[in-house]
């Protein structure tokens, strides 16, 4: 096939973006257990399943859209962390993916500890019954109050941003008579090869404090001379969906530098080191994540070989999985609407969903797949483009992908690898409502987060 040839007509060369497939995939009604969560399959009616309840009867039941979560899986990806990383380390959910309550209960059955960023979030544990010392505290700008809530809470750590929060932390310990634990986090340098707004270790951005100049240097000073703080170790994270584990090395090998450097003029071996999150999920059959057993040895070896070189104690590790366990745990299930085929170029597929449940092919300009679900097709494949219901040109849930070409008002399609930032970045715009998210196990389905209503929309404005 010719450079500017394309199945979907001759103009399509010039209208997709770079590095888009050629071809349609050998066959639409496969789901590819590389991108859909652990327990979906089809039926012998050719209807998606998941924990062994058809996506019919959930549409039936619970509405559309909704967000599907398959807690078996969920569950066997928390244990996969636990299990990869042993005793030695801790592993802390990044709550920010997605948090609920049923979500920190698994958790804590699970052996993982949580990472919030905000006082909602710590709330949401706390509520869980998540024990405060196994819960760390992030965030570039953590008010008074937050602040106040987590030290009076007890959480294990609160991770500090800036040379201002390390004072504000330090003063609210000792008003409270506690010593709070806490780590610093640092910017090394890393730009992980992924999207600009998040890459977030090198120096020109919101997070950390920067290594170059000596910023991370006197930061640790200041913490150690402060008798509200104990300083634990040094926080780094190096981006988000990331693939290659070089630059974790490189990340690593500052870090442990900087420890090095610690030791050397106070005398002190700082005992954690957190090498952050943002390993990267599988959301088209193109991508290729690795496995969490294979992470920890990768990363437990690069520390290793960093601290025997620089003659220090193997510091305890820490990671933030939060998006490689959530998000291949749930899929999107959307009515269409309305097909609008345009002539050489591609089909339109409106569902009743769209930028408010998943903003992240428009924020972030992410890539999804997507699957007729309600049944299986023999029709010929169709360019389509997946669209919402929004009043927005940019309302775009998946840019590019090929479904059966007699896709029609009423079925069932599916967006997999939806279960990190979609809900948590939700939004009300065009007063849209937010979906519900399903758990469904062994047969049995249950709300863990309604979908809301218009008395909720309603009762917030009191004008």
């Amino acid at each position: 096939m010719s450079r500017s040839a394309h199945p979907a007509g001759p103009r399509h060369a010039d209208v997709l973006p770079e590095g888009h497939y050629s071809a349609p995939p050998a066959d639409l009604n496969a789901l590819d257990p590389k991108v859909w969560a652990q327990t979906v399959t089809r039926d012998e009616h050719g209807v998606a399943t998941v924990g062994g309840i058809s996506v019919t009867r959930l549409a039936e039941e619970f509405g559309t859209p909704a967000y599907i979560l398959d807690e078996a899986d969920f569950r066997s990806r928390a244990r996969a962390w636990r299990t990869a990383f042993g005793t030695d380390a801790d592993v802390y959910y990044a709550g920010k993916a997605f948090l609920s309550r049923a979500v920190v209960r698994w958790l804590h059955e699970e052996g993982l500890n949580v990472d919030v960023c905000s006082g909602g979030e710590l709330a949401t544990a706390l509520s869980a019954g998540m024990p405060a010392d196994r819960i760390a505290f992030h965030g570039n700008n953590k008010s008074v109050d937050e602040i106040t809530r987590a030290v009076e809470a007890g959480v294990g750590h609160i991770v500090l941003d800036s040379f201002q929060e390390i004072v504000r932390v330090a003063h609210i310990a000792e008003s409270l008579g506690k010593r709070q634990k806490v780590l610093i986090r640092i910017t090394v340098g890393v730009e992980a090869h992924t999207h600009e707004f998040i890459a977030t270790a090198h120096e020109d951005q919101k997070f950390g404090i920067p290594l170059a100049g000596g910023q991370a240097a006197e930061a640790v000073r200041r913490a150690l001379q402060l008798d509200g703080l104990e300083l634990a170790g040094l926080h780094s994270h190096i981006g988000s969906q990331i693939f290659d584990m070089s630059g974790f090395e490189v990340a690593a090998h500052r870090v442990v530098g900087l420890l090095k450097d610690i030791r050397d003029e106070h005398g002190v071996e700082l005992p954690e080191i957190d090498l952050g999150g943002g390993l990267g999920i599988a959301y088209t059959s193109d991508d290729d994540p690795r496995e969490p057993h294979e992470i920890a040895k990768a990363l437990s070896e690069i520390v290793s070989r960093e601290c025997e070189a620089a003659k220090l104690r193997t510091p305890r590790i820490s990671v933030e999985p939060g998006r490689a366990i959530v998000g291949p745990t749930a899929f999107t299930l959307y009515e269409v609407g309305t097909t609008k085929p345009l002539d050489g170029l591609r089909t339109y597929v409106s569902v009743d969903g769209g930028m408010s449940d998943n903003i992240r092919t428009a924020l972030y300009d992410a890539e999804y797949s997507v699957a007729l679900v309600s049944r299986t097709s023999d029709a010929e494949p169709m360019l389509a483009r997946v669209v919402g219901k929004h009043c927005e040109s940019g309302d775009i849930v998946v840019k590019d992908a090929f479904l059966p070409a007699d896709v029609a008002p009423g079925d069932l399609i599916a967006v997999p690898a939806t279960g990190a930032y979609c809900r948590s970045m939700a939004s009300n715009y065009n007063h849209v409502l937010r979906p519900p998210v399903v758990s469904v196990r062994d047969g049995e389905a249950r709300l863990i987060v309604r979908r809301e209503t218009e008395e909720d929309l309603l009762r917030l404005d009191v004008g």
